[in-house]
């Protein structure tokens, strides 16, 4: 996968990139497989704002993913791959023996016509999905589950793999691309390879119009706002936070400031920390 540029026909053009689309092969997607939804602009159910800075952008329809794979011993072919709107990587419209069709994340080297399949006999190949216990040590995998069954949760941002580090009884031991080593349950399921579109962390937006089509609205620094808005507010010309750290509109410290709960109760599964 590779990023594209643009002659700097603008200012905006001369700085913005995009991801090359050429392996996709499919333009609509599936109907079967959509769903609508809904643009909450930020607002609660009440209509108060709780998370600032989205709203309007592109409208979506979201792409229903199999996450739990529970479709065991029988083969499915790759039939197309796919944007998706709402996520970095790329989809894959798969269709099983049976006949039934979903979505799932496309690993790397996935290409139309590979068969794909579910199962504690799968092989191990890119894009099967096994339960932890049937993956040998030190293989790449995404699309990992925290609790067997529930389908996965980690690793699925394109670009990410984890790696199978130990296994030892009923838990095995998984370095995710934080740098985190976690235990994670041997029943869970997980997915082969690594997810494609690993480019996509240098696609360079380029102007403000992208992020507005993205959802993404303006976003106003504390330091050039009064004090009665923002505690960073006020002062004579460009001037300093004036505070030991930055915070947010509410005095809460941000920018750095940990805040997991060291009582957490999942804990106690994380071997080694991110940092």
């Amino acid at each position: 996968m590779a990023v594209k540029t643009f002659n700097p026909t603008s200012p905006a053009r001369r700085n913005m990139t995009v991801a090359d689309y050429s392996s996709l092969t499919k333009k609509k997607p599936e109907k079967s497989l959509l769903v609508s939804s809904s643009n909450s602009g930020g607002r609660n159910s009440y209509g108060r704002i709780t998370v600032r800075h989205i709203g309007g952008g592109n409208r979506r329809k979201i792409r229903v993913i199999d996450w739990k794979r529970t479709k065991d011993g029988i083969p499915a072919t790759v039939t197309a791959i796919e944007y998706d709107p709402n996520r970095t990587a790329f989809i894959a419209l798969i269709q099983y023996a049976d006949g039934a069709k979903s979505y799932i994340l496309a690993p790397q080297g996935v290409k139309v016509g590979d068969k794909v399949v579910s199962g504690a006999d799968a092989d191990i190949v890119a894009g099967n999905a096994l339960p932890i216990a049937n993956i040998p040590v030190g293989t790449m995998i995404h699309n990992i589950e925290l609790k067997p069954g529930k389908g996965a949760q980690m690793v699925r941002t394109a670009g990410a793999g984890a790696q199978l580090m130990a296994k030892e009884g009923e838990f095995a031991q998984v370095r995710l691309p934080s740098g985190e080593v976690r235990m994670v349950s041997i029943k869970c399921r997980a997915t082969i390879g690594v997810i494609g579109n690993n480019e996509h962390e240098n696609v360079s937006l380029g102007k403000a119009g992208r992020h507005r089509h993205l959802g993404v609205r303006p976003a106003v620094r504390g330091v050039v706002m009064n004090p009665n808005d923002h505690p960073h507010g006020g002062g004579e010309g460009k001037s300093p936070i004036g505070l030991p750290g930055p915070v947010t509109p509410w005095g809460v410290p941000t920018l750095g400031k940990k805040t997991r709960n060291k009582k957490k109760q999942s804990n106690k599964y994380i071997v080694k920390g991110r940092k």
